[in-house]
């Protein structure tokens, strides 16, 4: 699931914190506005969306590939107050994991009307077609009517209109919320709404982990067996010390740009949190030593990598002895074991309700049957919050007594306001007219907007329906649904990074650059299309579930440049998905030829691989491989090391090379692992600075083809072509295929990253790249 918020500014990368695991979230954020907090607008009633409104008049993007399934485009403002009503609604099916479907929309409402886009600089021809035209009566000051969305696909990233206001306010409002089928389905696999959560028993595990220590537990100073005497070499261990947490303690450990986070809270009876790390503790280079560490601690480091990235193993049932460094008190650090049984290990795959999300219901909603809210049981909701934040007394009892010390609350707590988007609400869409008089009866109270005047009132209810469009949705009518804090929801599912079918096979280039050598005559530069052919679709199709676990084990995804290095490689290494082995005999190290996603060669890669997943190679055949290895490689044939010349390969050892390109585990495995102990990240993880190159085709007829060089990208292809970056990049450019990588990487960061800033010719070019086509599947 590859998703982004509704607004996408441009980052400069000198002014990033290199702790913080989501920028572009953290820019977003700034942009919501008091006015409309969810859920509760500032007259108490149900707001079920955000307002958000940039520091300047610009784009608003689709969050996620999706169908559209309702629109208004309007030519110009519905009023004299100058308020647009324009909006698109998407639906948005994607996948969380290995048969974890997930089905939400999204709501974009107060988009600019068509005769207001000169004012801005704008014109229709980046938006689709059906956005061009208004979608009813274009007289000023007439709703325009909604339009069914009809089949209509639009990918992330496509503009849906731009930003416009409503009753003189310059905002988008935007929803996120999920039908109750559709809930169930997926929330009923998690721990949602469980107040003691157990560890899972399925593979379902992505994002930032968890932990849930009981109270009463021992810490130690150091782990036992990292004295003096250890042989653990390179195996940094932090000084603590010895204790016992008197409270049960909830933790959260994340990585960022390599180095390990961890924050702690303490938990009272009552349930309130008390954060003990005032700052996450920061473990430096943890990351990118994973492999170095699981390989020095563990019997099976593959088991080890997952504990010490998860806290848990995935892939079967085994719990190594794994120590953690945790705060268990104020000012206090010391080291436990995880794998204890007692300590609860958990991820964002689960939903934790220690980490704030509730779902707010029947039996526990602050809003009465109007839709109004109780800042008394609201402050209850919020125990997450904290002491000290005690709403206003309310001596005014009329309508609009009870309306500024809710509004005053919400606007100065912001801790408040940071546990409201834990809250997942069972309620009316603001948009279904079914229930809107009793919904704004009290708008007739006394104190109310409309008290004394029902034609006013009257006014107002005709004036709402012409806004509001349930009636096109295809959705239930007078129902609830489930609604989300849209950016808290988007920023979680940031964090998953599981690719579904059609978005992988989205980032292949449509053509590839290749040097061809035919024999008997000179070597000429060529441009190929590159088909999604049935091979190809079946190779992904078979090793989908298993390449997105393991660029989930190693850290790859969701990270969008790191996913895009990785999957570039992949795609040029396999052919663009076409086969998993390389089958070439006349390489000079054949038969241990490349296979699987980043095609493994020569025995010692093999053998490094198969120990790490906990497999016992004899020293006697390793060591006769290396020797083989070193006599091919200086010769240039493969003879020394074809099998006939090993006569101690075991029928089974040849199995698990032939594994590697035949077994969707141990194709994708591999690649990761290989990718791991190579630490190309340190590379993938920098700011990606593309440069605008140029190469001539010398086949007759061709023209030149415009492709982007990067060079953090180039060490990572020449750390996965060569075994490791050079520090000569002028190297880069011997890097097998580096042209086709480079274009494979640009068609990647495309549907991966949030943006990306292109050089053109004319100018800079946001996530425009020259000559460049992106695949649509």
């Amino acid at each position: 699931m590859i998703i982004s918020p509704p607004f996408l500014p441009q980052l400069d990368p000198s002014k990033l914190d290199p702790s913080k695991p989501d920028p572009m979230m953290d820019a977003v954020d700034e942009f919501e506005l008091f006015h409309g907090i969810y859920p509760i607008a500032f007259d108490r009633r149900r707001h079920c969306g955000v307002h958000l409104s940039p520091d300047m008049h610009g784009a608003v993007y689709a969050i996620a590939d999706g169908e559209v399934v309702a629109y208004r485009v309007c030519q110009h403002a519905i009023d004299p107050d100058n308020s647009h009503v324009g909006f698109v609604l998407l639906r948005h099916m994607a996948e969380t994991g290995d048969g974890r479907k997930l089905t939400f929309y999204s709501l974009y409402m107060h988009l600019l009307p068509l005769a207001e886009y000169h004012t801005f600089g704008y014109d229709a021809k980046g938006l689709a077609n059906f956005l061009h035209m208004p979608t009813g009566d274009t007289r000023k000051g007439k709703a325009t009517q909604a339009a069914k969305g009809d089949g209509k696909r639009v990918r992330r990233k496509d503009i849906l209109g731009y930003l416009g206001q409503y009753e003189g306010r310059t905002h988008l409002h935007f929803e996120i919320f999920m039908v109750p089928d559709d809930f169930a389905a997926y929330f009923n696999h998690t721990q949602l709404g469980h107040p003691a959560p157990d560890t899972p028993k399925g593979t379902d595990c992505w994002g930032h982990a968890y932990y849930t220590i009981p109270g009463g537990q021992s810490f130690h100073a150091q782990p036992p067996y990292t004295g003096a005497d250890s042989k653990l070499q390179g195996i940094e261990f932090k000084s603590g010390h010895e204790g016992r947490n008197d409270l049960p303690l909830a933790v959260e450990t994340y990585f960022c740009n390599g180095t390990k986070y961890t924050n702690v809270w303490s938990i009272a009876a009552n349930g309130v949190r008390t954060l003990l790390t005032p700052e996450p503790v920061p473990e430096a280079g943890y990351e990118y030593d994973l492999y170095t560490r699981a390989t020095a601690l563990y019997a099976c480091p593959s088991d080890g990598y997952e504990m010490l990235r998860f806290g848990r193993v995935r892939s079967s049932a085994a719990t190594p002895l794994t120590w953690a460094y945790v705060t268990y008190a104020s000012g206090k650090q010391g080291y436990i074991d995880i794998s204890n049984a007692a300590i609860k290990k958990l991820s964002d795959a689960d939903f934790p309700e220690f980490m704030g999300w509730q779902k707010v219901t029947d039996g526990n909603t602050p809003f009465d049957s109007n839709g109004m809210c109780d800042i008394d049981v609201l402050k209850k909701l919020v125990k997450d919050a904290g002491p000290g934040n005690e709403p206003p007394v309310i001596e005014d009892v009329t309508e609009a007594g009870k309306m500024q010390p809710l509004s005053t609350y919400l606007i100065l707590e912001n801790t408040v306001r940071q546990a409201l988007r834990g809250f997942i609400c069972y309620a009316p869409s603001e948009w279904d007219s079914t229930n809107n008089e009793t919904r704004y009866a009290k708008l007739r109270d006394e104190g109310g907007f409309y008290h004394g005047n029902d034609d006013g009132y009257n006014k107002f209810l005709k004036y709402l329906k012409e806004v509001q469009f349930w009636d096109v949705t295809g959705l239930t009518a007078g129902g609830n649904l489930w609604f989300f804090h849209p950016l808290a929801f988007i920023r979680h599912f940031r964090k998953c990074g599981w690719l579904s079918e059609s978005e992988l096979l989205s980032m292949l280039p449509m053509s590839a650059l290749r040097y061809a050598k035919p024999p008997h005559v000179p070597g000429y530069w060529t441009s190929e299309q590159i088909k999604v052919m049935e091979v190809t679709k079946r190779l992904v199709g078979q090793n989908l579930a298993s390449l997105n676990g393991a660029m989930q084990k190693f850290g790859i995804s969701p990270r969008p440049w790191r996913m895009a290095a990785f999957l570039a490689n992949a795609m040029e290494e396999t052919q663009w998905f076409s086969k998993l082995h390389e089958n070439n005999r006349l390489a000079k190290y054949w038969p241990w030829d490349g296979r699987g996603f980043l095609q493994l060669t020569w025995p010692d890669n093999y053998v490094k691989y198969w120990e790490f997943i906990g497999r016992k190679i004899p020293d006697a055949l390793k060591k006769e491989l290396s020797e083989s290895a070193k006599m091919a490689d200086k010769d240039g044939t493969n003879a020394p090391l074809q099998d006939g010349k090993h006569p101690t390969l075991t029928a089974q050892i040849l199995q698990w090379r032939e594994d590697a390109g035949d077994k969707a585990i141990s194709a994708t495995e591999s690649a990761g692992a290989y990718w791991a102990w190579t630490k190309a990240a340190v590379y993938a993880d920098k700011f990606p600075i593309l440069a605008l190159q140029i190469q001539n085709i010398t086949k007759p007829g061709f023209q030149p083809v415009i492709y982007y060089s990067c060079q953090s990208y180039g060490q990572v292809a020449a750390t996965v072509n060569f075994g490791s970056a050079p520090k000569d990049t002028a190297k880069i450019a011997r890097v097998n295929g580096i042209l086709a990588r480079y274009q494979a990487y640009t068609s990647a960061l495309i549907v991966l990253a949030d943006g990306t800033l292109f050089p053109r010719s004319e100018g800079q070019g946001w996530d425009n790249p020259s000559g460049y086509e992106r695949r649509n599947m």
